[in-house]
Parts: C-alpha cells; structure tokens; sequence
C-alpha cells in the first residue's frame, strides 16, 4: 500500500511540474482552438513598398509625393461697392432725382489652389481663381509665402499660369502620362477646401471624357467622386502614385457642397496650355469661321442627309477661311484630314489643334454631292473679356 501512495505521489508531482512547464514556456498549447471574439483580428506584415501600401487601402506615399507641390492661392481685387437700396426706389428718385453711387471701392478676396509644374516656379491653377485679380499670393504648405505674377490664361479651357517671385528651391509635381488613366482607377483631389488648409480626400475615376456641360468652350473632363467643394479648384488630381492626372476645376452641386460628381481638366490638355502659354503668353488655336449645329433626326430629315454624324454647317463669316475654301451654309462636315467627325464639339477640338497658316483637307456633303475642300486654317480670336475681368 505504502508503494502504490509513493508511486500516486510521484506522478501527481510530475503532472504539476509540466503543466507548470507549459503554462509558462508554451501556454497556446493549453488554449482552445475556438477565436476568442466573432470577428478574427489579422495583424498585417509592414508594408515593404508603394504597390503593397496602395494594396492594403493606404495611399499616403501618393499624398506625400504630391502635396508640397499643391499651393494655396490668395487673391484681391477692387470691386464696387452695393448700391444704396434708396438709389432704387422710385418715391426717394422722384423727390431727390437720379443720384449716381460714385463711391470708393472695397476690397474682395478670392481663394484657391495651384500646382507647382516646374522648378522655375511655374503654377498651374484655374483661370476663374484668378480672373480679375490685381493682387496675387501664394502660400506653400511648408509656411513659405509668394507674390505671383500671369504669365497668361486660357479662358477657353478655364486654366491659367502663373510664376512666384522668390528665392528657395520648390517642390514640383510629377506628371502622369496621357493616357495612363481609366474609369475605376484610385484618384485623390488635393487642395485647400473652404480656406481650412489642405485636404486630401478619395475617390474613383467616375468617367472619362466629359463634354457638353455648358462650362467651357473645350470640354474633356475627368469625372470623380473624389471630395472637391470651393477652394479646391486649381488643386491636384493625381493617382495613386502621386502623379498628376488632372487640375480640379468644377462640381455638379445644388447646395453648393461636393456631391460625388466633381470634374477635373486632364494633364494631356494642361501639360499642352502650359507650354503655350509660358513659350507666348497665349494659345494658338485653328479656326476656319463657321456656325456648327448639331444634326437632329428632324434636321436630318428635313436637310435629306442620311444619319446624324456629321457637323451641320449653320453660317459662314464673310471673308473666314471657310468662305474662301467655298464652304456653304447647310454643308454637313463629315471629317478633317481623314479623321471622322462624330458631332459638332468633335469638330470644334479637331480644327482647334491644327496649326494656322497650313492647308487642311475638310470632307463635306453638299445635297447628293460628296466634296474634298483644302482649307487654310485661320487663327482663333481671343475670346471676349468676362464681366468679371472687365470689373
């Protein structure tokens, strides 16, 4: 008896000892197999580069890439001041007569964003941020702040440049390429928003080639869902690489807030204005002077033209390029230099970026007869000055 209580003794000591072992060397071993909470919690390995942080949702190499070349863009301007309400009202004109407000002006300041293009201190921004502006500041986001002077716009197309003034290097953006963006890609819209400072916010690319919005004449926009509301406009669309890939420039608002549908101007058009505009100060455009309109079934019909493609003919300038080419009013362009022309703003951007002074080869329908037109192409006029310029 007394051996069997030595021998229960022992192995009961042994037990203790390695469940003491266990406890303290391996203590998973002892632990249930079941997840100790309904959601699994996975610790992710560090990133070891940019294509495995943009895969794990972060973007923030893309945004510190790309932010210190987006400005903040301060303007001023003198405006007139409201009108006096009595001015107005026909009891106050009857017994005191027409009085004319010739008083001082005041002061109106204006915000925005830029990108930095180029180590001279070229920035991209939007024209309507700076139209009208006599007074021009632009602030980095290191705190550092510049007078800027236009080296040119483009109302046309709603961008301008314009060039710091002061000593110190500057950050620059990297430019995309042209044709590296498609609907779905990963894009951020930096800018300063509301004057709150800078902000990045996410989005998508929503669509490609946007036109007919009533907003410019040359319409090409990048649509996103990205968050852009005033103070972004001028600001970077860049990709998830921190490249650029658009200048921030409208929304789609009735509240006057961001609701998913924002529209930037592609790099492929603000690489070519920028380039124009620091070389001359302007934008050479092709023209050939002619109203276009679109062609409805029922002008179709009406015109007996088979099919609505085509740029239908509405007028004719005296004395433009097209009248000395023999171009007449109700002629149907159907292609430039043996490119098809699918409506009348595909029109409008193919004779736009031809050169002036060379001859073009323009395919046209006249009632049942097919012609080939050579056209010397003509500069565009500048556009008229808006009513805020003029002010």
């Amino acid at each position: 008896m007394r051996r069997l209580w030595l021998i229960f003794a022992q192995a009961v000591t042994i037990s203790v000892a390695v469940l003491f072992v266990l406890t303290t060397l391996k203590p998973e071993w002892l632990r249930s197999n079941a997840p100790s909470s309904v959601v699994e919690i996975l610790q992710a390995p560090p990133f070891t580069s940019e294509h495995e942080v943009a895969a794990q949702g972060s973007y923030a190499e893309a945004a510190r890439r790309s932010m210190p070349a987006v400005v903040h863009i301060y303007t001023s301007k003198d405006v007139a001041r409201p009108r006096h309400p009595l001015l107005d009202d026909p009891v106050f004109r009857h017994f005191f007569g027409d009085r004319q407000d010739n008083g001082p002006t005041q002061r109106a300041a204006g915000l925005g964003s830029g990108v930095i293009a180029s180590s001279e201190g070229f920035v991209l921004t939007n024209n309507h941020v700076i139209d009208g502006a006599d007074e021009i500041e632009v602030a980095l986001n290191d705190g550092r702040k510049f007078p800027a002077t236009l080296v040119g716009r483009d109302p046309e197309t709603d961008l301008a440049v314009l060039k710091l003034k002061g000593p110190g290097a500057l950050p620059t953006i990297t430019f995309a390429a042209q044709d590296a963006l498609e609907v779905g890609d990963v894009v951020l819209a930096i800018g300063n928003p509301f004057g709150v400072g800078q902000t990045v916010t996410m989005g998508i690319v929503s669509a490609l080639g946007r036109s007919q919005l009533g907003i410019n004449t040359f319409e090409n926009y990048i649509q996103t869902d990205a968050a852009i509301n005033p103070g972004n406009s001028g600001g970077a669309l860049v990709d998830n690489h921190g490249n650029l890939v658009g200048i921030n420039t409208a929304i789609y608002s009735r509240s006057g807030g961001s609701l998913g549908i924002g529209f930037a101007i592609p790099v492929s058009i603000a690489r070519n204005v920028l380039e124009q505009l620091v070389a001359n100060g302007q934008v050479t455009r092709g023209w050939i002077g002619v109203e276009i309109q679109e062609i409805t079934p029922e002008l179709a019909e009406s015109f007996g033209i088979a099919g609505t493609h085509g740029a239908l003919i509405a007028g004719v300038l005296r004395d433009s390029p097209a009248e000395r080419a023999g171009i007449r009013p109700g002629d149907v362009l159907t292609a430039v230099e043996g490119r098809a022309i699918q409506d009348p703003r595909g029109m409008l951007e193919m004779v736009a970026n031809l050169r002036p002074g060379r001859n073009a080869q323009f395919h046209l329908r006249r009632a049942e007869a097919e012609l080939d037109l050579a056209v010397e192409i003509g500069r565009r006029p500048a556009p008229a000055p808006s009513p805020t310029a003029e002010r």
